[in-house]
């Protein structure tokens, strides 16, 4: 193991971020399901195949343009299983409070999460409440666990990227990170950021309907797209190339990255999807996407390659080739 403490870079979604997972957590808890390393866990019980997800968020500040430390919770879980083609049905929430923290805040944060759920049609079942010393948590943290039901037949993963499948992102990338980031910071900007925090689901299955060959769904958040696409490059053990002139990036979050000296593929997004899909569907498919509000700037992006195996390559504006990879470092903490 090439360390002995955990940094804030292990949080990163970026290279430590999965050295720690396989060096630490796989080996002690490994099994089929967990060894897939999808975003949820898919297993069958009394004939129905069903996704399993969790996630905890600690985003700073716990309120931002676009939404909330709630709205993030409900849908970064609801879009965990939209990533495996589920239908969302049931949440869990968990709060940790730190002592004194305002009551508003906290009525605010649940009619939030409220708001979500119903836009995903999802119901809060079940959950837990803890309150710790003032500074033992910093205001509020939250973990929700979520379960949704798989259509028979619907085999969608980060292990099925094949050759020649089309790479599609559903809109501009960056949103949401810099959104955090310059809100933290104090930052104003032209054109004001917006974080893209929304439930996928409904557009998942608009794009399944459009479209039910659909390989590799993916929402790329912590990491970003440069991330999330080398995982998906490693789990299904392909080459995948971009075309930078094709990625959508608001002028807004570009002008915000220069500015901090940050590379926006790496930038976490918390309303966006990648899907890889046969090239045959990819036309189809985006124009499906394009008649639902969270998808109408949706883009094919890149292709599947059979070469390269395991990394993703750029190819830039000025007609060159680039290796992208993972992230390494910590470059926002806490941005869900």
């Amino acid at each position: 193991m090439s360390f002995d403490k955990i940094t804030l870079d292990h949080g990163s979604g970026g290279r430590a971020s999965h050295e720690l997972i396989e060096k630490v957590f796989v080996p002690r808890f490994q099994n089929p399901f967990l060894n897939e390393m999808n975003d949820s866990a898919v297993f069958e019980l009394n004939g129905a195949r069903l996704a399993f997800t969790t996630d905890s968020y600690v985003v700073d500040p716990i309120f931002f343009p676009g939404g909330d430390i709630g709205s993030l919770a409900v849908c970064g879980t609801v879009n965990d299983l939209a990533m495996r083609g589920a239908c969302p049905y049931f949440l869990s929430v968990g709060f940790i409070i730190e002592e004194g923290f305002p009551i508003k805040d906290l009525e605010q944060i649940i009619l939030s999460m409220e708001r979500a759920g119903r836009e995903a049609g999802v119901q809060v079942v079940t959950g837990d409440t803890k309150v710790v010393p003032k500074g033992a948590v910093d205001k509020i943290f939250i973990n929700t666990s979520g379960i949704g039901l798989i259509p028979k037949g619907l085999n969608i993963a980060g292990q099925n990227a094949e050759a020649r499948d089309a790479v599609i992102i559903s809109g501009t990338i960056g949103d949401h990170g810099m959104t955090i980031l310059s809100k933290r910071e104090g930052l104003s900007f032209d054109s004001p950021l917006k974080s893209d925090a929304a439930p996928l689901n409904q557009l998942v299955q608009e794009m399944l309907k459009a479209g039910s060959q659909i390989h590799v769904l993916r929402d790329p958040t912590r990491g970003g797209l440069a991330t999330t696409l080398n995982e998906i490059a490693q789990q299904s053990s392909v080459g995948i190339e971009l075309w930078e002139e094709s990625i959508p990036i608001r002028s807004s979050v570009l002008a915000a990255s220069e500015i901090l000296g940050l590379d926006p593929l790496y930038i976490a997004n918390e309303g966006k999807l990648i899907a890889i899909l046969p090239q045959s569907q990819a036309e189809v498919v985006l124009a499906a996407m394009k008649k639902n509000p969270y998808g109408q700037e949706a883009a094919l992006i890149g292709e599947v390659k059979a070469e390269n195996s395991g990394k993703v390559v750029m190819k830039t504006l000025i007609g060159g080739k680039r290796l992208i990879d993972m992230l390494t470092g910590e470059q926002l903490p806490r941005i869900c």
